[in-house]
């Protein structure tokens, strides 16, 4: 990445040379330089961008957080056998009375660190189990997940319309839909590398059924963290303010204030919904669906398939798949911090390249154009 922004900046550079060379040659005083050379360069740095955000959204917000999801933290254990202390201090005692002073040994477990405890972690485990390229596990499935499902969402709107209510009902139906395709998503990711290729491991009608539930929630909790922010923003009438804000600057201050607390309680409201809704749900439903791996596939990360006992195989009269209550119950809370901390460094990288990104987008012009661009 560093590589590509030295190069776009010495793109921009050697473009902005060229263009006051030729203007002063020429006689001219144009207010702005080449508009093709900033367009060619804007375009480029846009792409990268894309491609950049689009890498941490799906290695970091997909496949680290799911396998950070469904890692169940093992323990050693030791034995400490008193008999056999090793302290200076340990009485001598003769051989009948060390068999008669027999005791237990004593049992100890010490919690190993989560794989997923960090980023750097994480991907170093992935790459060291299945190579470089471990870190888009699952890119394949992803393509094809959100391929089809943009054309059976189009289709379901075109059937009931565009309006909020019937694009939130074609969006759940459409996650309904395609519940065994994500299923199959999150098992590829979750897995062990596979000679098996990834369309051979679609989950079975059977497995589809289990889910259906889960994903509903799921889908519900995704259109709440939309829908509930922008019907607060309409019944505060702040669409009024979006389209004209000049119209802001004629209130009182008191009711600038309000709008402002106004404006403050809808980006809440958005933030509080995914934290206490979607991100349950989402966490409930890969739980679920990981219950569901097949037992011919090993995880790439330690993972409970009993869910603490509370699982049983259908070989042996159980359901083979975790309950949607169970599943958010034995997700414990240092798992839970876990994961919020991994969305916080998310949030953070994704806000850190945005920036790096604009900075360079701005560079680039004026380097193209000159000090003009401000004025």
């Amino acid at each position: 990445m560093s590589g590509i922004a030295h190069h776009l900046i010495k793109r921009g550079i050697d473009a902005g040379r060229e263009t006051y060379r030729t203007d002063f040659k020429n006689g001219e005083d144009k207010p702005f330089g080449n508009p093709h050379a900033v367009a060619a360069a804007l375009c480029i740095t846009a792409i990268v961008w894309f491609l950049a955000m689009s890498a941490i959204s799906y290695v970091y917000g997909g496949v680290v957080a799911t396998l950070t999801v469904i890692e169940s933290p093992t323990a050693t254990a030791f034995t400490i056998d008193p008999a056999q202390s090793d302290e200076v201090d340990a009485p001598l005692l003769s051989g009948d009375e060390k068999k008669s002073n027999t005791t237990e040994p004593e049992l100890f477990y010490v919690k190993s660190k989560p794989i997923t405890s960090k980023i750097r972690t994480t991907i170093k485990h992935l790459v060291a189990e299945a190579g470089p390229w471990s870190r888009f596990r699952g890119l394949q499935v992803a393509v094809v997940y959100h391929f089809v499902h943009h054309l059976i969402f189009q289709l379901l709107t075109a059937l009931i319309g565009h309006r909020m209510i019937p694009q939130s009902i074609a969006a759940v139906a459409t996650a309904v839909i395609l519940c065994r395709l994500q299923m199959l998503w999150t098992h590829v990711v979750i897995s062990a590398p596979s000679e098996k290729k990834w369309y051979r491991r679609f989950p079975t009608i059977e497995q589809g059924k289990k889910i259906i539930l889960p994903t509903t929630v799921w889908a519900i909790a995704e259109q709440a963290t939309i829908y509930v922010p922008i019907t607060l923003f309409y019944a505060f009438h702040l669409d009024g303010y979006a389209r004209s804000p000049e119209n802001f600057g004629n209130l009182s201050e008191m009711q600038q204030k309000s709008i402002m607390l106004a404006s403050f309680a809808v980006m809440m409201s958005g933030l509080v919904t995914a934290v206490l809704i979607a991100v349950p749900a989402s966490v409930t439903l890969k739980r679920v669906q990981a219950s569901l791996l097949s037992e011919e596939h090993d995880t790439i990360v330690p993972f409970d398939r009993t869910f603490g006992g509370k699982v049983q195989p259908q070989v042996v009269g159980g359901k083979g798949v975790v309950s949607l209550l169970d599943a958010w119950k034995t997700f414990d809370w240092a798992s839970r911090l876990r994961l919020i901390r991994l969305y916080a460094k998310i949030f953070a990288i994704q806000i850190t390249t945005c920036i790096l990104f604009v900075s360079l987008a701005v560079f680039e012009v004026r380097m193209i154009n000159g000090d003009y661009v401000l004025y």
